[in-house]
């Protein structure tokens, strides 16, 4: 028997008996036999391993791998190229975005005149201070102040342009009122008109060169004392004097981080001699009077149009009351308030109000009245003041609307349609919200068709005069657009590309 069938029958005998029974000797000395426990492994599944590298590589070599890595990558610089070049068609094809015209604070909301700061509130200058809050409600962005300079009317001796009526208050009444209102983004504007105890004889005393040296005392001295602006009545008297470039000069400037305005104001002069004194003053804005809510609308449009055309709408201040010309309510009384709300909010320009045409007070009526509109009242008087209560809501509604859309802040200004007793106009800004503005002051209906490429089917009413015939966020048709009596209505439209 070799070697290799010994070792075979070694295993097999160590085999059989490992299959024997298992016995034991007992105290007795009986054998009894035993078990085994063997413990039998369960079935496990069977891991996949993978390749190994060798494997990977031997198979990553091969021609049909080699190929088609290629493909998938000529296919990702192909897709990533396609995706870069549609990004700029997209880019070069997209309609550009017009750059925001430069603008200044007085040209970003409505202008406030306080020309009689006693009569606007029992404590003067901080009375003024007190309805700060109820001034920023209102989206105002500057609030032209006074005159409160100490003089006696027509007494050119007792003009001091550098010192305050103690009637009004005091320099540091002022000071706290400019610190308040700088913090609340108010600019204050001081009205530097020489002679205003009485508006029948000359604001410049008759003769503006008597005045013109202290004039530029007085603004270098409250502009230092953080005054935002000097505004000047009557431009026209003190713009034809030698000293006027020297007063000019004082507002050219150029280290302050915001710019102090010099404004000012014309009545009774005709639109190319309002156009001739912008030319001549430069001046940053001027309140001209115009359009006369009194001229036919086609007049009126020529106005608008002859203003917008020949000057920066930045510089052109549009304001129907006042001292002078009285509150917006009695201009005409026949025409609602809130329809000339609407148009000085919509045209091109800077938007000014006297103390009390935001509630549409009449000339009889006091401004205390703004500040008793919250009480109780009956009868006829609780009439009066829901009256004044929704214009003034009609007012916060156009002067939100202003301070938000690009288009009526300083979008172009193109005319629509004129009549005898109507106007209609668009304000559009690039890709902006469009804004179609029409009224009827006449006492009958009008029909109004509006031609313009950039104009829809229809547009939704905005702010309206007569909610019930046509009401807020209603669609109307545009092309045929109709209104009643003494009506107002603002529309926008969304860009069509």
């Amino acid at each position: 028997m070799n070697k290799e069938e010994e070792m075979k029958e070694v295993e097999l005998n160590e085999m059989d008996q490992e299959k024997q029974p298992m016995t034991a000797e007992t105290p007795t000395g009986t054998e009894k036999n035993g078990c085994v426990k063997v413990k039998v492994p369960e079935d496990t599944e069977v891991k996949f391993t993978g390749l190994s590298k060798e494997e990977l590589m031997k198979v990553a070599g091969t021609p049909g791998w080699v190929r088609t890595r290629w493909v998938l990558l000529a296919l990702f610089w192909l897709g990533w190229v396609g995706m870069l070049a549609g990004a700029i068609v997209i880019i070069v094809q997209a309609p550009r975005c017009k750059p925001i015209p430069e603008m200044n604070w007085w040209n970003e909301g409505p202008l406030y005149q306080i020309s009689n700061v006693n009569e606007f509130s029992d404590h003067g200058l901080k009375g003024v201070d007190e309805k700060l809050d109820y001034l920023n409600q209102m989206k105002v962005k500057g609030i032209i102040l006074g005159p409160i300079h100490t003089v006696q009317a027509d007494q050119t001796s007792t003009l001091e342009l550098t010192s305050i009526n103690p009637e009004f208050g005091t320099e540091s009444d002022l000071q706290t009122l400019l610190d308040r209102a700088h913090r609340k983004g108010m600019s204050i504007v001081l009205n530097l008109t020489p002679n205003y105890g009485n508006v029948g004889i000359s604001a410049w005393f008759n003769k503006a060169a008597s005045v013109t040296e202290q004039l530029k005392e007085a603004c270098i001295y409250w502009l230092d004392k953080g005054v935002d602006g000097i505004f000047l009545s009557d431009l026209n008297h003190i713009a034809k004097t030698e000293a006027w470039t020297s007063i000019q000069a004082i507002f050219n400037k150029t280290d302050e981080t915001k710019k102090k305005a010099l404004m000012g104001s014309v009545t009774d002069l005709y639109v190319d001699e309002v156009s001739l004194l912008l030319n001549r003053t430069s001046v940053d804005l001027l309140l001209t009077g115009l359009p006369d809510p009194g001229e036919p609308g086609i007049m009126q449009a020529n106005v608008i149009q002859k203003l917008y055309a020949s000057h920066p709408q930045t510089s052109l201040g549009w304001s129907l009351s006042g001292q002078i010309l009285g509150s917006l309510a009695s201009r005409s009384p026949s025409v609602p308030v809130r329809l000339y709300h609407t148009l000085l909010f919509t045209l091109p320009g800077t938007p000014v109000f006297s103390a009390g045409d935001e509630v549409g007070l009449k000339k009889e009526e006091k401004l205390q009245a703004m500040w008793d509109l919250e009480s109780q009242a009956d009868g006829a008087n609780a009439t009066a003041k829901g009256d004044h209560i929704a214009v003034h809501f009609f007012f916060k509604a156009l002067s939100d609307l202003k301070a938000k859309e690009r288009a009526l802040l300083h979008g172009e200004y193109v005319s629509l349609n004129s009549s005898a007793t109507s106007l209609a106009y668009l304000r559009l800004w690039d890709q902006s919200e469009r804004f179609l503005v029409a009224m009827n002051w006449g006492s009958d209906s009008v029909y109004m068709t509006l031609v313009n490429e950039d104009l829809p089917a229809e547009g939704r009413v905005r702010a309206t005069t007569n909610a019930e015939s046509l009401p807020l966020d209603s669609m109307v048709s545009v092309k045929k657009l109709q209104l009643g009596p003494k009506q107002a209505v603002l529309l926008s439209y969304p860009y069509a590309g």
